[in-house]
Order: C-alpha cells, then sequence, then structure tokens
C-alpha cells in the first residue's frame, strides 16, 4: 500500500474521531448554552474578552501547537509505524479529550487557571502541587520555544543575524504578549501567523505524496512485521515513545493554555470546535511530520544520522527546501518557526495568569502584570542558556505527568456528574503506567532496570485507578460543578 494511503486513513481516522468522539465530549461535560461564560460575566478589557469562536480556534491552536508537534514526530518516527497509531488514538481518545475538559472546566470555574481547577476536583493538595509544577513546566516551555525557532531563524537569515540574536528578539516579543491586553497582540498577529502555518501543512504534507515517497525500509530485522519497532539505538517504545511524541497526542501544556480562552469564549456550544478540534488539527501536524520522517529519509538509522547531524530542526530545513524549493521551503520553515513562537508567548502569558490567581493580584493595572512578569522573564532568560537536549528531556516527562492529573481530574468531574467516567479514567490510568515507568528507567530519571521499571510503573497504575474508584462517594459530594463569578 502506498505511503500516503496510510496517512490519508489517518487523517481521516482523526476527522471522524472530531465528529462522533467530539460529540461524547460534550455530554459527558454537560454543555449549557444558556450559562454565561466568564467573557461575558466578568469582562476585564485585558484577559476576559469575549471573542469570535473562529478567531478562538486559531489562537487555541497555535498557542498548543509549539514545537512539539514537530519535532516530538520526527523523533517518534524513529520508532515506525507505531508513532502514527499513538497520534491518531491518542489525538482522539486522550490528548482531545484532556484539552476539551481542560479549557471547558474552566469555563465553568470563571477561566481558572488549572491549578485551580484540578484543586476543585481533586482537592487542595493537588492544586498546591500544580501550581508550582504548571509554572515550573511554563517557564521549561517558554525557553524550549525561544531557542528552538531561534535556531531555525538564524538557518535562514544573513549570518549577521545570530541564533543569540533572534533569541533576544523573541524573548522581547513574548514580553509584550505577556503583559499586553489579549486583543492587542496575539489576536491580531495569530490570523495572520495560521496562514503561514497552513502553508507549512499543505506543503510538506502535499509535497510527501505528490513525489511519492516511501515509507523508509521496514523492518529492519528479518522477520520482524511492519509494527515492529526500527529504532536504531534499540531503545523501547514502551514508555519512550509516549514520552516523546507528546504534542500531536497528548500534551499537558494544553491544560496550561486551554484556561486562556476559556475566558474568551462567548458560550459552551463553542468548546467542542475549540478545544477538541484544536487538538485534532495538532494532530493532523503531527502525522505530517512523523510521515515525513519515516519517508524523507530511507531508513531508520538514516533519519537518526540527519536528527544527530542537525537536531530536528535541521531535519525541518532539509525536507521543507527540498520537496517545496527555495522559496516555498522557506514559507514552510516559517510555518514551523510560528508554532513554537506562538506556543511561548502564551507560555508565559499563562505561567503570569496562575501566578495572578494565586496572589490574588488583580490584573488590570500595567504595573501588577509587570511585577509578575518580569521576575519570570529573568528566570526565562538564566534557562536559556542551559543545553537544549536536557531542557527538552525534562520538558517530556513534566509535559505528560501534568497531562496525567489533568485526565484525573476530567475522570473526577464526569464522576461528579454521574458519566461514564471509563472513557477517561482508562487513559489516565494508561499515562499513569507510561510516566511512572519513564522516570523509573530514564537517565534523568532513577535509571532503574526496565523490567523493574515497567513493573513499578503498572503497578502505580493499578493503585491510581484503586484510589479514584475509592474515592468516588468524595468526589460526588465535593466536586463543584458550576462557581458563581468571582467566587
Amino acid at each position: 500500500m502506498p505511503s500516503f494511503v496510510y496517512f490519508l486513513l489517518a487523517v481521516a481516522a482523526l476527522i471522524v474521531g472530531y465528529i462522533i468522539y467530539g460529540r461524547i465530549a460534550e455530554k459527558l461535560f454537560g454543555v449549557d448554552e444558556n450559562r454565561a461564560t466568564p467573557a461575558n460575566a466578568m469582562a476585564d478589557g485585558v484577559d476576559y474578552i469575549k471573542l469570535p469562536p473562529a478567531k478562538i480556534f486559531l489562537i487555541q491552536l497555535l498557542n498548543i501547537a509549539g514545537v512539539g508537534p514537530v519535532f516530538g514526530p520526527i523523533l517518534g518516527a524513529l520508532y515506525g509505524p507505531s508513532a502514527l497509531l499513538w497520534i491518531v488514538l491518542g489525538s482522539i481518545f486522550a490528548g482531545a479529550m484532556h484539552d476539551y475538559f481542560a479549557g471547558m472546566m474552566s469555563v465553568r470555574y470563571n477561566g481558572k487557571s488549572i491549578p485551580d481547577v484540578v484543586g476543585y476536583t481533586l482537592g487542595n493538595g493537588f492544586k498546591q502541587f500544580m501550581r508550582g509544577f504548571s509554572i515550573i513546566l511554563l517557564v521549561l516551555v517558554g525557553v524550549v520555544f525561544v531557542t528552538a525557532p531561534a535556531g531555525l531563524l538564524a538557518k535562514i537569515t544573513p549570518d549577521w543575524a545570530s541564533k543569540n540574536l533572534w533569541v533576544i528578539v523573541i524573548f522581547i516579543y513574548y514580553f509584550m504578549a505577556t503583559v499586553l491586553p489579549i486583543d492587542v497582540l496575539i489576536a491580531r498577529l495569530y490570523p495572520l501567523f495560521a496562514v503561514v502555518l497552513i502553508i507549512m501543512a499543505v506543503g510538506v504534507g502535499g509535497g510527501l505524496i505528490v513525489d511519492g515517497y516511501a515509507f523508509y525500509k521496514w523492518p529492519v530485522a528479518e522477520g520482524a512485521s511492519f509494527w515492529s519497532n526500527p529504532h536504531p539505538q534499540g531503545l523501547p517504545l514502551w514508555p519512550l515513545m509516549f514520552i516523546t511524541i507528546a504534542c500531536g497526542a497528548l500534551s499537558g501544556f494544553h491544560a496550561t493554555q486551554s484556561p486562556l480562552m476559556s475566558r474568551c469564549m462567548p458560550d459552551e456550544r463553542c468548546g467542542r470546535g475549540i478545544f477538541y478540534g484544536a487538538m485534532i488539527a495538532e494532530g493532523i501536524i503531527a502525522l505530517i511530520w512523523a510521515t515525513a520522517g519515516m519517508t524523507f529519509y530511507e531508513s531508520a538509522p538514516a533519519l537518526l544520522a540527519a536528527i544527530k547531524a542537525g537536531s530536528p530542526s535541521g531535519v525541518v530545513n532539509e525536507v521543507c527546501l527540498t520537496l517545496l524549493g527555495p522559496v516555498g521551503g522557506i514559507l514552510a520553515i516559517l510555518g514551523v518557526v510560528v508554532l513554537p513562537i506562538t506556543s511561548g508567548d502564551t507560555a508565559f502569558r499563562a505561567a503570569r495568569l496562575i501566578i495572578a490567581d494565586f496572589t490574588g493580584v488583580a490584573q488590570a493595572k500595567p504595573v501588577s502584570r509587570l511585577a509578575i512578569a518580569v521576575p519570570l522573564f529573568i528566570i526565562g532568560i538564566i534557562l536559556s542558556q542551559v543545553d537544549f537536549n536536557i531542557i527538552w528531556r525534562y520538558f517530556g516527562w513534566s509535559n505528560q505527568t501534568l497531562a496525567t492529573i489533568v485526565l484525573w481530574s476530567a475522570a473526577a468531574y464526569v464522576v461528579r456528574r454521574g458519566g461514564l467516567h471509563w472513557l477517561i479514567s482508562l487513559p489516565a490510568t494508561f499515562m499513569t503506567a507510561v510516566v511512572i515507568a519513564y522516570i523509573c528507567v530514564a537517565p534523568e530519571g532513577f535509571t532503574l532496570p526496565y523490567e523493574i521499571s515497567v513493573g513499578i510503573g503498572l503497578a502505580a497504575a493499578a493503585g491510581a485507578l484503586l484510589a479514584f474508584l475509592a474515592a468516588g462517594g468524595w468526589f460526588r459530594k465535593n466536586i463543584p460543578l458550576y462557581l458563581e463569578p468571582n467566587a
């Protein structure tokens, strides 16, 4: 079967998932179109501003689709076609459900940031943990999404425009986007950025199909199947692939971004298109780059060699220029640059809002926003000098751990409503096994033997599920389904 058929089938599966499973998500949540959203009840002219649904969708997509759905799938392509399967199933059953409930629970809770949302559903202990954990993750994201686009821009600009210069330029933009009202920069620039992003996606995906690229030579071992793990370094698919491919399948970072848009929604009916739909769109971007990694290069070792020679950004540069020529290639590269920049700016913005939520500092006055933003950026600039690969590894695990907690939070909310929580608690259980097994075996973790790490991960997942089931009564009595404005 030609490679493009697998790609098109995967895209079709994501679209069908949006149509069918997105409606299931709406029913589990219990949309109330007559209830005033935070944008209507709490407008402040800075963060709580009602925007058109189409514009919110574009902002949400660009917020969540950072460098992750490009770099992660390129690295994940080393594991073979299983990466495509994880992107499709992860997006539909875990990632989009995660994003939808993170956004819609925030709508119900007055646009609160994700630590407060988790606090309402899982208790004060989780809220306090999530406050620190979320801020650390957001600062890591902001740093990752400065260095990655700066490196790409340095490749396509004159020599005098060095990577360090682009780091400074991007940090200046991030600071402005963090402190200015959301309709001044973000809402104005994102539609233009979206056009560049679409050029990238259509150009690279179409180029792979038109030029007839075929999957690189599977399998690498005699007797192995199409779905075998061909990773040249022999790295195990479980749990590493599920950490490597985060954005594009399931990403906790999205939960920090969704409340930004929950403060702008005109009504609750928009939620499926904005939150579930944006995750499915990001899944398509991830499919494009995973497929590019598996077809543009003749073998898994060839892809690994390209990654080692120039990092994933080098792969992006080579693929775009080869498929689309100099002009089209540069436009496609700019599309990839747009992704991290439009997530890095809102990462710092979300960190500001989380800090404002737990300190109780109103953000209507510029001086209040500056008091939080300046220290955040000082920390971010310091971290930007740390090796990118180290930051990325810790970001990957932190990202999926946060996603796991948010999935448990969403499952608890559904228990409170009397719905079928298994549709969320099972993905939460799966991801619990992934993140615990990974931190046990990973070099940046406890470096335990593989078999022991997997066993600990499975045991932790089973224990988490049993604890969740035992807490059902507490969830039904203590989780609020609504908050009054300013509560």
